[in-house]
């Protein structure tokens, strides 16, 4: 249909619109109470201000949804935007939301998990947990204390030993027949379950219970590990504050801007304390047609989407759709939000030093040139829901042609200083052709099994330069050696067509990549290991055909074995020097009548070389 045709076409009612350029790709999302006026003044004939301008010139066809009000209009807006990022929306460039604990009571022996995401897969989802090293926090406990499982293999028992958890008393071990029963395991998940559920006492009374009977029945080592349990769960009762039983919940937000850069913070207060900030960056803003209060109710809009709604909100200036998003953000939350804009008083003081931290903010990210490397490896820690601080990161990538002169390299960053001195090469041994994952697989095996053989200090974290394939063949090594329990993340090159975003697939979670602002610091630190990795392995496996080519060419003389070609080798370094030697230069290293030979041999080539050129091309 025509475009002048759908204008007409268009009702006036609430609902939203999605103007598309000429290859049918969203470039806007907007709201409106009324669709019809909405739309149709795009295409009339006014001045607008740049950024609209642009956007005016590339609509070649729109779409729209009808809802029943302007609150359904605004969160229908906010989803589209999340799922399409239009060109000329204002989009939050960091679209992570605080983490849950998922219990995954869909497996057979459910285990506990840090997420970002809360599917409807059956698992139980807890949270979300302010701040987010409280998530870690407590899963540790939960590990420590109630032992399930941390591995992703599957259980069925007939595991020939437990790993390096079971040992240290971090798992039952229901890998292993005889170790633990599918009842004892199930006790544990209750247990657990009770514990993020809030029902602290009920749990405590449970293992009160359990522990008086095992005492009757003379069982006195249970009886005493249920009495520590018991003493774990009251203390944490006492210490563990979920957001999600907050009465008294603050959002502040408040920014600072210079041209089209602009640095946004967002302090979170809980009982009166802040306990969580975290901070956003634009760079391509317009400067004429930057609108505070619009681009807030976007922002706002776009956050509370898909994330934890506080109770009060707390903004640096007012904005038309105020009322409106107080409504949805209620109806999402299930109870009453409030958002204030003050203009004095205790409240405008805390948007004021948000507003400070925003400028210090906009300062590291866009003045400094040397980001501080401690910071950085603690976001990548948090990033990544790391247990330990990643301070070593060793990583690896495979490098070959074809299948020919398979080698690899590993590079070590201590804290976030490459270490050249623990750099390592790899010829692949085990494995024919192009097969990068049993290449890793072999590589990872070989290199972490000398660690245990020599009792020297394992990684916090490796790096995998590739996608799941080779993360899972790596994960494969690492679960033979029994070290399942170091971390392993791979990072993988988008396609093109996406070049201004990373991503990351942890091991064990590799269905839900982390994604990465083409800004952020922590994938300038992953990129810049994995480009030396990259570096390192292709230089070597040059070195590797170098000395292959070297070894194929002087075969074809006579008398020159494998001595004398590893002398001409490490005197001359390659096949181009030893072509341009002349017989007194090689005499020393292989005699006179084999320089001799090796001399004439190289001249018959260039001899050969010239008679292949053509005579019309010979000026």
């Amino acid at each position: 249909m025509p475009l002048e045709e759908k204008l007409k076409e268009i009702p006036s009612a609430p609902g939203v619109y999605l103007h598309k350029d000429a290859a049918g790709k969203v470039i806007y999302v907007g709201k409106a109470k009324n669709l019809r006026s909405r739309v149709r003044s795009y295409f009339r004939a006014r001045p607008f201000d740049r950024k609209t301008d642009a956007l005016v010139g590339q609509i070649t066809d729109f779409e729209f949804i009808v809802t029943d009000n302007e609150v359904e209009a605004l969160i229908l807006e906010a989803t589209l935007v999340k799922q399409h990022k239009p060109r000329y929306n204002v989009k939050l460039q960091d679209d992570k939301s605080y983490p849950h604990l998922k219990l995954t009571i869909n497996e057979p022996f459910p285990k506990v998990v840090i997420t970002r995401r809360v599917q409807r897969d059956g698992a139980l989802y807890f949270g979300p947990f302010l701040p987010a090293s409280l998530a870690r926090r407590t899963i540790d406990l939960i590990n420590r204390t109630f032992q399930l499982r941390t591995c992703d293999i599957e259980i069925d028992g007939k595991a020939p030993r437990p790993c390096l958890e079971y040992h240290i008393k971090r798992c039952l071990g229901p890998c292993v027949k005889g170790l633990c029963t599918p009842e004892q395991y199930q006790e544990a998940v209750r247990d657990v379950r009770l514990l993020l559920e809030g029902r602290n006492k009920e749990l405590a009374d449970a293992l009160e219970s359990r522990m008086l009977e095992a005492s009757d029945d003379l069982r006195y080592e249970l009886a005493a590990k249920y009495r520590d349990l018991r003493k774990t769960v009251i203390r944490l009762s006492e210490q563990q504050k979920m957001a999600t039983t907050s009465e008294s919940d603050i959002d502040i937000f408040g920014y600072y801007r210079e041209g089209q850069r602009l640095a946004l913070q967002l302090f979170t207060m809980r009982e009166g304390n802040i306990v969580g900030r975290r901070e956003f960056f634009w760079e391509d803003l317009s400067e004429e047609a930057f609108d505070p209060a619009e681009f807030l109710s976007d922002v706002l809009a776009q956050y509370y989407a898909s994330d934890y709604v506080a109770r009060e909100i707390y903004v640096p200036v007012d904005f038309n759709d105020r009322e409106l998003l107080e409504k949805a953000l209620s109806k999402q939350r299930g109870r009453r939000v409030k958002i204030e804009a003050p203009q004095r008083g205790e409240k405008r003081d805390m948007i004021d030093l948000v507003e400070k931290n925003a400028k210090l903010a906009f300062e590291q990210r866009f003045r400094v040139l040397k980001p501080d490397m401690k910071r950085v490896l603690e976001e990548l820690q948090e990033t990544l829901e790391l247990r330990y601080f990643p301070g070593r990161i060793e990583s690896f990538d495979i490098s070959h042609i074809q299948g020919a002169e398979n080698v690899a390299g590993m590079v070590v960053c201590d804290n976030g200083k490459m270490n050249r001195a623990e750099y390592r090469k790899f010829r692949i041994r085990g494995v024919e052709g192009a097969n990068d994952v049993a290449s890793m697989r072999e590589v990872v095996t070989r290199r972490y099994r000398r660690l245990l053989e020599e009792g020297k200090p394992l990684p916090d974290l490796i790096m995998i330069d590739g996608g799941k394939g080779q993360l899972n063949g790596a994960a494969e090594a690492m679960r033979e050696l029994g070290l399942e329990a170091i971390p392993m993340v791979g990072i993988v090159k988008p396609p093109q067509r996406h070049n201004d975003v990373a991503y990351l697939l942890m091991k064990g979670r590799e269905d839900e990549p982390i994604y990465l602002d083409s800004h952020s610091l922590i994938l300038r630190l992953l990129q810049m290991i994995r480009d030396e990795t990259h570096r390192f392995a292709v230089t070597y496996h040059r070195k590797r055909r170098e000395l292959r080519d070297f070894t194929s060419e002087l075969t074809a003389i006579p008398g020159v074995g494998d001595k004398r070609k590893g002398r001409l080798l490490r005197h001359f370094g390659s096949i181009q020097r030893i072509s341009r030697a002349g017989v007194s230069e090689l005499t020393p290293f292989v005699g006179r009548k084999t320089a001799e030979e090796i001399a004439e041999h190289f001249e018959r080539q260039r001899l050969l070389a010239q008679q292949a050129v053509p005579a019309d091309s010979i000026p």
